[in-house]
């Protein structure tokens, strides 16, 4: 399941996954939300706290992400993903290398830190 964060600077989007993440929680919860932000600040500042497993994204839920970076390929501004696991941290350095914007993974423990860092006020130059 995905749920949006609320308790955030209005120069961020974030969303908590907990459990088994679908195809759905994207379509219903994360596109929505995102379209909108672009709608509003033009760049997307977005926050991803992880507190599930990674294997507990469906095929589904894992294409919908993709989908949502290469359909707003040139919004990306900054996206912080909070999760303890080795396995995002290495996944996320290659993806940043490959897409426009910043990516970044902060442990838990830093969770405070990412926000700060996700939420950086957009450049609209």
């Amino acid at each position: 399941m995905i749920k949006a964060l609320t308790d955030l600077p209005n120069t961020l989007v974030g969303f908590e996954a907990t459990g088994e993440v679908t195809a759905d929680d994207f379509k219903q919860v994360v596109m929505p939300a995102v379209h909108s932000f672009i709608r509003i600040h033009g760049k997307i500042n977005y926050l991803l706290l992880l507190n599930t497993d990674i294997q507990l994204f469906s095929a589904g839920a894992w294409i919908q992400d993709i989908w949502m970076g290469i359909k707003d390929l040139g919004k990306w501004n900054r996206a912080a993903i909070v999760s303890d696991s080795e396995t995002i941290r290495k996944v996320t350095e290659v993806f940043t290398k490959v897409m426009p914007g910043e990516f970044k993974v902060f442990p838990h423990d830093r969770y405070e830190e990412a926000v700060k860092w996700a939420s950086e006020a957009i450049d609209l130059r």
